[in-house]
């Protein structure tokens, strides 16, 4: 259910006891999350806990991601399927409730808080928004139980951050659309049942929703990735793929339609980044207090206390960064700049994090016996996925400039 924020605290008097330093929440951060959002937290935590942690080194190291559809309903179980949308075995929660199970699910990998990305903030938000009511009825139910899983296909081969330039398209045939075309880098595209595809028409740019057992369609799995390798990763091929008219999305045309469903995702990636940093930064911090170099812990040497106070800073600004955000989505204030401002600082300070942990870890930190070099090579993704780093910068420049530099 969708919380609203905690009141804030009663000013303490002159004689309160200050609480201890908690290294976990340096800054206190706990203190602003509701009894439900600690509940979320902790219920993805423990899931990921015992269904993710535990394998998925091996997962990873082999580059595959066993028993996706299991996982899938499992999720759907613990209500983490397009949690942040209302209606249809949705959970309704909060966009904060949602951005704590990203940071989480990424804490773990960042290739299953992906799955759950491209399920609830592409694919079933497309539907929720801009579908039909039939649309919703028919998908969003078995989405929502992960059931069916979905995919969202806007990036081609030869057009990724010029989405406007795409060439797949749709034309009218009688009473049919017939689709054409090619996908590529799509999320959970080889174990899809739906696909929602964005293409050209005369009309303008249409969305279309695409059961992926249709005559003409094949997503054949890309391999040979050295990032996000505990995720499936695919192509999508549209040969003359034969639909009805009512496949297509009724409530939008045009660009609008696919960016605001990539700013819902993005949003989640604010979050999600926060949890692999998190995750390489403890990493560090145990080796630290263990690891003896030169007859000590080298956690009490000067040069590592100074790269673990950097670390925490910046990870801990950046939760702080993603909280302020999520509570703007909740009062309906949150602009696609903020958004913008939100992934482009969060992963790239997380792949920071990362590759600081690697260094403190030594030669340990590529191993896969550790988290670290894992998420450092996923977040190269996810620096360049749904928005690059450039797209992101130019996105902010105009709106501080009001000066277009995209073209």
């Amino acid at each position: 259910m969708s919380a609203s924020p905690p009141s804030p605290p009663s000013r303490p008097s002159s004689s309160s006891k200050l609480p201890p330093f908690d290294p976990a929440d340096p800054l206190g951060v706990d203190d602003l999350l509701s009894v439900e959002e600690l509940a979320v937290r902790s219920t993805v935590r423990a899931w990921a806990a015992d269904r993710v942690l535990p394998y998925v080194a091996e997962w990873y190291e082999k580059g595959e991601l066993p028993g996706i559809r299991e996982l899938a309903r499992e999720l759907g179980g613990i209500g983490a399927l397009g949690m942040s949308l209302d209606g249809y075995g949705c959970a309704g929660a909060s966009a904060v409730q949602y951005g704590l199970a990203c940071l989480e699910l990424e804490a773990a990998d960042s290739g299953i808080r992906s799955l759950v990305s491209v399920q609830g903030s592409l694919a079933m938000y497309a539907i929720h928004r801009f579908g039909s009511e039939e649309q919703k009825q028919e998908w969003l139910p078995r989405m929502a139980s992960g059931e069916v899983i979905g995919c969202f296909g806007l990036t081609e081969p030869d057009h990724g951050s010029d989405p406007g330039a795409m060439r797949t398209h749709a034309e009218r045939d009688g009473g049919d659309w017939v689709l054409t075309g090619r996908k590529m880098w799509i999320t959970n595209g080889s174990v899809a049942g739906v696909a929602v595809v964005w293409a050209r028409t005369d009309d303008g740019i249409r969305g279309f929703v695409v059961p992926t057992d249709s005559p003409g369609f094949s997503a054949p799995e890309i391999k040979h990735k050295w990032s996000l390798r505990a995720s499936v990763t695919s192509e999508l091929v549209l040969d003359e793929v034969r639909l009805p008219a009512d496949a297509v999305l009724p409530e939008v045309t045009g660009l609008k339609g696919p960016l605001s469903c990539l700013s819902h995702a993005r949003y989640g990636i604010v979050w999600g980044a926060m949890g692999a940093a998190r995750a390489s930064f403890e990493a560090a911090v145990e080796y630290a207090k263990t690891r003896e170099q030169f007859g000590r812990p080298i956690g009490g040497f000067q040069l590592t206390q100074a790269k673990l106070a950097d670390m925490a800073v910046e990870l801990h600004k950046g939760i702080l960064l993603a909280h302020h955000l999520g509570r703007r989505m909740d009062a309906g204030r949150l602009r696609p700049e903020q958004v913008s401002f939100g992934k482009l600082n969060n992963v790239r300070e997380a792949i920071d994090i990362c590759r600081t942990a690697r260094t403190i870890l030594g030669a340990n930190g590529i191993s896969l016996e550790y988290p670290v070099m894992r998420h450092a090579t996923n977040l190269e993704s996810v620096l360049t996925y749904e928005g690059t780093v450039e797209m992101h910068q130019l996105v902010l420049g105009k709106a501080l400039t009001g000066l277009d530099a995209f073209r």
